[in-house]
C-alpha cells in the first residue's frame, strides 16, 4: 500500500497523504521514496501545473520525521548525511517547476512544517487541532530539513528563535498573524479553497513570490542589520543558557545554525544546520530524550492491565469531585475543559463558592491566552455544578475525592458517597501517601476503589498515578487510565504501597537534603547543587512550595509505614513545629513577599535548626550524590517490591512527576548510564558513613554482580 495517493484534474495534482497502518503521517523511508518519485513525475509531466498536499488523517497533517530512524544513525556523520539528503529533497519542492500548496488541518510538526515552509502557499484550517511547531529541541536535536533557515525568513528572526527554542505549538490564528501560513479558512472549505489557489498558480494569476515576512517594527529595526542581529543572538544565547543551565546543547546549536544563515550564502546555513543536526543526534542528551519519547508513546498504548485481564474502559460521561480546595478545583477545571459535566461537592456553601472561583480562574486562563473563545469559556464553566449534598451523584461514573489528607476523613467520605453511586461507579481517592487498601476498608465494594494521584498544580503537572490494590477490578483500572488520558495526563499504573511510587522516591531525596541541613550545610548551597544536577527547583525550595505542613504530615506517614530510612530530619521537624508553612504562609526556609515571590533565604530559620553555628561547606557533587543516590536506590526497591510494573514507568513517573532531569532519562536510565556496579560501590561507601540509609537494593547488588541492565544497550530502548 502507498502512503501518497495522487489524482490529477485540470492540471492540478491532488496528493493525499495517508500512511498505512499508522494514526499519524510521518516521513518514513518508504514515504521519502514515494515523494522522490512524485517529484520526478512533476519534473517530466508538463500537464501538471500545480499540486495540493492534503492529509487523510483526522487531526494530523504531518507529524514530522520517523523517530525510529534516529536509532539507525551510526554516528554524527551518518546523521548529518541523512539531514543533507532530506534538505535536498525539500529543496526540490521549493524550487521545482510545480508549485505545491499545503492544505493544513491538524498538527503540522517538525519535518512536516519544514516541508510546508518550502511550499509555494500554505492554507490552514481555523480549528483548535491545527497547530504548527518545530519541537526538535525537545528531542535534543535541531530542525535539520531547512527549518533553521526558512523559518526566520518567513516569520522574522525573533519569532523564529522563540518558536525553535521554546518548541511551543503555534495555533492557526497566530500562525496567520506571523506569516507562518498565508490564509486561514473554515475546515469545511479547506480542500476546495486549496484547489482553487492551486488553479490560480497554474494559470499564472497568482505569482510564485513569497510575501515579505511579518515582524513588528521593533523587531525589524533589530533584525535588518548586523549589529541589531548580534544583539538578538546574544540575548537568545543568554536566555538559552539560563533556561538550560548548560544541560541542553541543542538550544545553542539551533541558535548557531540560524546565525550561520545570516553570516554567509544560503548554502553555508544549510550545511551548518546539517552538521549541527548530526552532532546533536549523537549526544547522550538526545538519546535520553528520544528514550522518553518512546517511553511516553508506549504508555499511551498501555491500557493499565495485563492482556489476559484486559477489559474495555467505560466512558466517563459525568464526574463527581468531592473537595473544592486547590486540588479539587484543578481536577474539576481540567475535566470541564474536556467537555465532561462535573458535580463539585463540599460540606459548606462558602467552600463551594471559593472552589468555583478557583475553577473560573483556571478556565479563564484559556480565554486570556486565546486558546478558547468566550463562548467556549462559558460552555466549559457551565459544566461545573457546585453542591453541598450528593444530589446527582447517582448519575456519575467516577468520583474523585480530594479532601484533607487524613485516613478517617477519607473513609467517612467513601462511606457517604458509595451508596449514592451506580453499581459500576468508581471511587478514586486523590491521596499522596495513604495506602488505598486502608481507605478501601470502609467500602462495601472495594473492587470499585482505587487511587488517582494528581500532582500540584493539577492543570500544569503532566503526570497521573493510578494506584490499584489486589481487589481493584480490571475495568475500574482501564476506565481510570483512559479518563486520565482524556484529561491530557501521562498515566502510570502502580500497585498500592505507602507513598506509591513518586512520593516514595521523593521522600528519601528530601530527607537527605534535610539531613544535610542537620549537618550544617547551607540552605541555598543544597538547592544550588541539585539545580546544577538538573532538577527544576532545589529540594529545600520544593519543601516550601509543597507546604511544610503537608510535607511534615507526609513524612510522618511514610516513616510509620516504611521505617527508619524515611524518618524526617531534625531540621525539617523543627521548622514544621515552629509553624512555618512555606510559600503559602510567606515564611519557610525562604522568605516571601506579599506577591509570593521568593526573596532569598530567611536567615532567622537557622536559629531553629540543630546546627546553628557557621554553615559548613560541602562540595556540590557530594550533595548531589547523597540526595540522588537515595532516590535511585528507592526507585529500585519499588521495582523489587512490585510497586512499579516496569523501569519505563519508573523513569516516566520521575521525570513527569517530580522533574527528574529529562536529559538523564530517569532513575533507571541513570543507573544504566553509570553502571550498576559503580552505583552499588557509591552506595556502599555512603552506607559506611551513614549506616542503614544507603544499603544497596537487592536487585542493584545482583545487577552489579552480573553486569545486567534495565534496558537493552542497543536498539529500541523501550516499548
Amino acid at each position: 500500500m502507498t502512503a501518497l495517493t495522487v489524482t490529477v484534474e485540470a492540471g492540478v495534482a491532488r496528493i493525499v497523504f495517508d500512511l498505512p497502518g499508522e494514526s499519524i503521517n510521518k516521513f518514513t523511508a518508504g514515504v521519502i521514496g514515494e515523494l522522490t518519485a512524485l517529484l520526478d513525475r512533476f519534473d517530466s509531466d508538463e500537464t501538471i501545473k500545480a499540486a495540493v498536499l492534503l492529509s487523510a488523517k483526522p487531526d494530523i497533517w504531518i507529524a514530522g520525521a520517523d523517530i525510529e530512524a534516529f536509532l539507525a544513525f551510526k554516528d554524527a556523520k551518518d546523521a548529518e548525511e541523512s539531514a543533507r539528503a532530506a534538505q535536498a529533497l525539500v529543496a526540490r519542492v521549493e524550487r521545482g517547476r510545480v508549485p505545491v500548496i499545503c492544505a493544513i488541518h491538524g498538527a503540522c510538526l517538525g519535518g512536516g512544517l519544514e516541508l510546508a515552509l518550502a511550499c509555494a502557499y500554505r492554507i490552514a484550517s481555523d480549528h483548535p487541532k491545527t497547530v504548527l511547531a518545530l519541537p526538535e529541541t525537545q528531542l535534543g536535536i535541531i530542525p535539520g530539513i531547512g527549518g533553521t533557515q526558512r523559518l526566520p525568513r518567513t516569520v522574522g528572526l525573533t519569532t523564529a528563535l522563540d518558536m525553535i527554542l521554546s518548541a511551543r505549538n503555534v495555533r492557526a490564528r497566530k500562525a496567520l498573524s506571523t506569516g507562518l501560513v498565508d490564509e486561514l479558512v473554515h475546515p469545511a472549505i479547506l480542500r476546495d479553497l486549496a484547489i482553487q489557489r492551486a488553479q490560480e498558480f497554474a494559470s499564472g494569476a497568482r505569482p510564485r513570490v513569497r510575501p515579505e515576512r511579518r515582524s513588528d517594527a521593533k523587531a525589524i529595526v533589530l533584525e535588518d542589520n548586523p549589529i541589531g542581529r548580534a544583539v538578538v543572538f546574544r540575548q537568545a544565547r543568554e536566555q538559552a543558557l539560563k533556561k538550560s543551565r548548560g544541560h541542553y546543547p541543542a538550544l545553542l546549536a539551533a541558535i548557531a545554525a540560524i546565525a550561520a544563515g545570516y553570516d554567509g550564502p544560503p548554502a553555508q546555513g544549510y550545511a551548518e544546520e546539517a552538521r549541527l543536526f548530526g552532532e546533536m543526534a549523537a549526544t547522550a542528551v538526545s538519546k535520553e530524550l528520544v528514550f522518553l519519547f518512546f517511553a511516553t508513546t508506549s504508555l499511551k498504548k498501555d491500557i493499565g492491565v495485563p492482556g489476559d485481564a484486559a477489559v474495555p474502559a467505560r466512558a466517563v460521561g459525568r464526574l463527581g469531585v468531592i473537595g473544592t480546595g486547590f486540588m479539587g478545583a484543578g481536577i474539576a477545571a481540567i475535566a470541564a475543559r474536556q467537555g465532561v459535566p462535573v458535580r463539585f461537592k463540599d460540606t459548606k456553601h462558602e467552600a463551594v463558592l471559593k472552589g468555583m472561583a478557583a475553577v473560573r480562574d483556571v478556565l479563564r486562563d484559556g480565554l486570556t491566552s486565546k486558546r478558547i473563545t468566550r463562548q467556549e469559556y462559558a460552555d466549559q464553566l457551565s459544566l461545573v455544578a457546585g453542591t453541598v449534598d450528593y444530589a446527582g451523584f447517582s448519575a456519575v461514573d467516577l468520583v474523585i475525592e480530594a479532601v484533607f489528607e487524613d485516613l478517617g476523613v477519607k473513609q467517612t467520605v467513601l462511606r457517604e458517597v458509595e451508596p449514592q453511586l451506580p453499581a459500576h461507579g468508581i471511587f478514586a481517592t486523590n491521596t499522596s501517601t495513604i495506602p488505598i487498601a486502608r481507605i478501601a476498608e470502609a467500602a462495601a465494594r472495594p473492587e470499585r476503589v482505587l487511587g488517582m494521584h494528581f500532582f500540584s498544580p493539577v492543570p500544569k503537572m503532566p503526570l497521573l498515578e493510578v494506584i490499584v490494590t489486589p481487589q481493584t477490578a480490571p475495568d475500574a483500572v482501564t476506565t481510570a487510565v483512559a479518563f486520565g488520558r482524556k484529561l491530557g495526563k501521562t498515566v502510570i499504573v502502580v500497585n498500592d504501597s505507602p507513598g506509591f511510587y513518586v512520593n516514595r522516591i521523593l521522600l528519601p531525596y528530601m530527607n537527605e537534603a534535610g539531613l544535610l541541613l542537620d549537618e550544617g550545610v547551607a540552605i541555598d548551597a543544597i538547592d544550588a547543587a541539585l539545580l546544577a544536577f538538573g532538577f527544576p527547583v532545589g529540594p529545600i525550595t520544593l519543601l516550601d512550595e509543597v507546604g511544610l505542613d503537608v510535607a511534615g504530615k507526609a513524612g510522618r506517614i511514610m516513616a510509620e509505614a516504611i521505617g527508619a530510612r524515611m524518618t524526617p530530619s531534625r531540621s525539617i521537624v523543627a521548622v514544621v513545629e515552629a509553624g512555618r508553612l512555606g510559600r503559602k504562609g510567606r515564611q519557610g526556609f525562604y522568605a516571601y513577599g506579599v506577591d509570593g515571590k521568593k526573596n532569598g533565604v530567611d536567615e532567622s530559620v537557622y536559629a531553629l535548626l540543630p546546627t546553628t553555628s557557621t554553615r559548613r561547606t560541602m562540595p556540590a557533587d557530594e550533595i548531589q550524590r547523597r540526595c540522588t543516590l537515595a532516590m535511585l536506590n528507592e526507585a529500585v526497591r519499588c521495582l523489587d517490591e512490585g510497586v512499579l510494573r516496569s523501569p519505563r514507568d519508573g523513569d516516566v513517573g520521575a521525570v513527569f512527576g517530580i522533574g527528574y532531569p529529562p536529559f538523564r532519562g530517569g532513575p533507571f536510565r541513570t543507573i544504566d548510564a553509570r553502571g550498576a556496579a559503580a552505583i552499588v560501590a557509591e552506595l556502599a561507601a555512603l552506607d559506611a558513613q551513614h549506616p542503614g540509609r544507603f544499603t544497596p537494593a537487592a536487585r542493584l547488588q545482583e545487577m552489579a554482580a552480573s553486569g545486567a541492565r534495565f534496558y537493552p544497550a542497543t536498539g529500541r530502548p523501550v516499548g
